[in-house]
């Protein structure tokens, strides 16, 4: 019984050297906390995030209340942000915020967390094809409009403000461009609360967009479905005030003719017309500006063979 125990003690002795001869336990050796900062942001600089990462959270877990502990948490989330980990950078920021609520830099937490929402919502494809970005979830474009507003709210002197409040225009812009688009394929099933309701959402809440006019080009169209002509009229006399170039086209599917049902939709009926964009300002002017010189250009034309021809033909021409 004794030889047993003694070769199982054996075992044991030689099955631990071995993990030690293999490498089972690694103990990394202790940098000093200047080090490890230095290392990080060296690494940041040349653009190693992946190493910038791994150097921050070894700060972290090593001097939690060490004299860089704050700074490495906030180099962690721009660190997180280039590595395209969104959802480490926004866990980072949040708890950054729930930490050290008045932190001199909060407002650069908040500014990352919401400019991380802001490239996650912008996809690879999106920025170099024409995607329509109106078809897709706006969850991380509403998070990241969230954390901009919370910023310009709480720190309106921020120098991350200014670059902030032009990002939340483009995003005002695309989540009332999804609301039209949810609000057109309700109509289409001929859902008219629904479709007013997502109407009345962008002109309430999403003003000064491109899509106000299709806003309420739609509740015009529903509220006429619904037999609620007072309100279908004051939208519709809205829409003409404000916007008297804009073409108001149906929104709506018309009844599937016999083709149409045959072949589920591909033929025999035509679908409903795209929202308009009203033409902006600048290019309405633009376009006047061209014509103006055109017509000014053929006056010339005109004027000159006028006078080469000792005006013979300008009878004959204002006759035509």
């Amino acid at each position: 019984m004794r030889p047993l125990k003694i070769l199982a003690t054996l075992a044991l002795f030689s099955l631990l050297s071995a993990c030690s001869w293999f490498g089972g336990d690694k103990v990394a050796p202790d940098v000093p906390e200047q080090q490890l900062y230095d290392e990080a942001l060296s690494a940041l600089e040349a653009d190693n995030y992946g190493l910038a990462v791994e150097k921050l959270q070894l700060l972290e877990a090593r001097y939690p209340f060490g004299r860089y502990s704050e700074q490495a948490q906030l180099e962690l989330i721009y660190a997180y942000f280039r590595n395209y980990e969104p959802e480490s950078a926004r866990a980072a920021a949040d708890r950054f915020i729930r930490l050290h609520p008045n932190h001199d830099n909060i407002d650069y937490a908040y500014y990352l967390k919401g400019l991380t929402a802001f490239e996650e919502d912008r996809s690879f494809f999106e920025k170099y094809l024409p995607i329509d970005v109106s078809q897709r979830d706006p969850g991380a474009a509403l998070e990241s409009f969230e954390s901009f507003s919370t910023l310009l709210n709480r720190y309106p002197q921020s120098e991350y403000a200014p670059d902030a409040q032009k990002r939340m225009q483009y995003l005002k812009n695309r989540l009332a461009t999804h609301e039209i688009h949810v609000a057109s394929y309700y109509m289409r099933r001929q859902a008219w609360v629904a479709a007013a309701n997502r109407g009345r959402y962008v002109v309430e809440n999403l003003q000064e967009t491109p899509a106000v006019p299709d806003a309420l080009a739609i509740m015009a169209e529903a509220y006429t479905e619904l037999n609620m002509h007072d309100l279908a009229k004051n939208a519709l006399e809205v829409l003409q005030l404000n916007y008297p170039e804009y073409q108001i086209r149906p929104f709506k599917q018309d009844s599937a003719t016999l083709m149409q049902a045959a072949s589920f939709g591909l033929f025999g009926g035509a679908e409903p017309a795209e929202p308009a964009r009203p033409t902006p300002a600048a290019d309405r002017l633009r376009a006047e500006a061209q014509d103006r010189a055109d017509a000014e250009e053929q006056a010339n034309k005109r004027s000159l063979f006028s006078r080469m021809t000792f005006g013979v033909f300008d009878d004959e021409d204002a006759a035509e």
